[in-house]
């Protein structure tokens, strides 16, 4: 095994194994990591349901299902465009905007661990992920 995959191995494991956030937020807010992801994108603004699928990389029946839910327990609502009266926009209500909040506070708390690093070396570890974001 390379440097380059122990490391990358090693990023997955904490990130998406030792502390993932999707189970916390899920059951914190009674349902699925996909709908509240669904919400938090449609915060900044409604969307049609064609752009909502792309931003989830989902198709649009499935979107369709995603929405009719959150619909139903009023998260969003949806209206006909209104230079479209075939399409239609869908909105984040009040309710589907404080559940979108708490998903985002869950999910930018940082694992415990971070506490054991020093300032010195959190910068650098910023530095290395801006480095590598940067590249890519």
């Amino acid at each position: 095994m390379t440097a380059a995959e122990r490391v990358w191995e090693r990023m997955q494991d904490l990130v998406l194994h030792r502390h993932d956030r999707r189970r916390l937020v899920a059951d914190t807010l009674g349902l699925s990591f996909f709908k509240a992801k669904a919400l938090r994108r449609l915060v900044p603004g409604p969307l049609t349901l064609g752009e909502l699928a792309e931003l989830l990389d989902t198709d649009r029946p499935y979107t369709t299902v995603v929405v009719d839910d959150l619909e139903q327990r009023g998260l969003v609502s949806r209206t006909v465009h209104p230079e479209d009266r075939r399409r239609k926009l869908v909105t984040v209500t009040a309710a589907g905007a404080e559940m979108a909040a708490a998903a985002n506070r869950i999910l930018s708390e940082p694992p415990p661990f971070f506490a054991a690093l020093d300032a010195d070396e959190l910068a650098q570890l910023d530095r290395l992920l801006a480095k590598l974001d940067a590249d890519g």
